[in-house]
């Protein structure tokens, strides 16, 4: 009776050590669960936002801006003529009032060259791949090939010769809308950047600086 007593007394100590043991394993679990659970949280709640930075910054870089446009738009096409008598003769220092880049309205410009052509602007694919550019001003008539002499009208195609900006020679472009308005190269500062021979400001686009 009393060996029984003593095999009972010792399962019982036995019992009793395998539940603190197994408690003390369960409470040692949690704590080093718990900080990989935040870790694992912090990294997946951090990597939509870098990855949202990173669209963000590749989208504002597109489009008619600074860093796409040359900052040197070189010689006006060959073939295209001269305005005998522009508004704005070469050298005038003007307004701007187009805005088709940042910095553009109300900067001050100086005309560098003045011309009698048609103008348009376009839609077109670029070459280089991307979204689509819509109403891109402007493409002057001797920057289209194969149009002959007479003007395009809305809605006709042609294969761009223009280099304004990356993925634009070769595209074809759709012509959005048409002008006859006397058409200028210009310089001007905007942002912090200098643009010579800024390709094209049409008449409408330009005020007498004040």
């Amino acid at each position: 009776m009393k060996t029984r007593r003593l095999t009972l007394a010792a399962v019982g100590i036995l019992a009793s050590a395998g539940l603190i043991t197994g408690c003390s394993t369960a409470d040692d679990a949690g704590p080093s669960a718990s900080p990989s659970s935040g870790q694992s949280a912090a990294t997946s709640s951090s990597q939509p936002a870098s990855e949202s930075g990173s669209a963000s910054e590749s989208a504002s870089g597109g489009g008619h801006g600074h860093m796409d446009h040359k900052m040197d738009g070189g010689p006006a096409p060959e073939g295209i003529a001269e305005a005998a008598s522009p508004a704005h003769p070469v050298g005038s220092e003007v307004t701007l009032t187009a805005d088709h880049m940042p910095g553009m309205d109300g900067a001050t410009a100086t005309i560098t060259g003045a011309f009698d052509t048609t103008t348009y602007s376009v839609d077109y694919t670029p070459t280089t791949g991307g979204e689509p550019v819509k109403d891109h001003k402007w493409v002057v008539h001797e920057e289209l090939q194969d149009t002959g002499d007479a003007p395009l009208q809305v809605g006709d195609t042609a294969v761009m010769e223009a280099e304004h900006m990356a993925g634009m020679k070769g595209a074809e472009a759709t012509v959005a809308s048409v002008t006859d308005e006397t058409v200028y190269m210009v310089d001007y500062t905007a942002d912090g950047m200098t643009m010579t021979n800024h390709k094209w400001v049409v008449e409408s686009e330009i005020q007498p600086k004040g």
